[in-house]
């Protein structure tokens, strides 16, 4: 796992705890910025497989 990676998973799953947080106090808001924070956490998350893919192929 990089750098990437694991910043993204991170982000992802402050994202949901930030998501059900909005959830439970009714703020449309809360929930908003936690699905906005997940997605961004997914596209890290892709970017970190997408470098692991080019290092792992640069070795063959």
């Amino acid at each position: 796992m990089n750098k990437d990676q694991a910043k993204g998973k991170a982000k992802d799953i402050g994202g949901k705890i930030q998501q059900e947080v909005g959830k439970a106090v009714g703020s449309n808001k809360q929930q908003a910025q936690g699905l906005g924070k997940q997605a961004e956490g997914k596209m890290q998350e892709k970017a970190g497989d997408v470098k692991d893919a080019v290092k792992g192929s640069g070795n063959r």
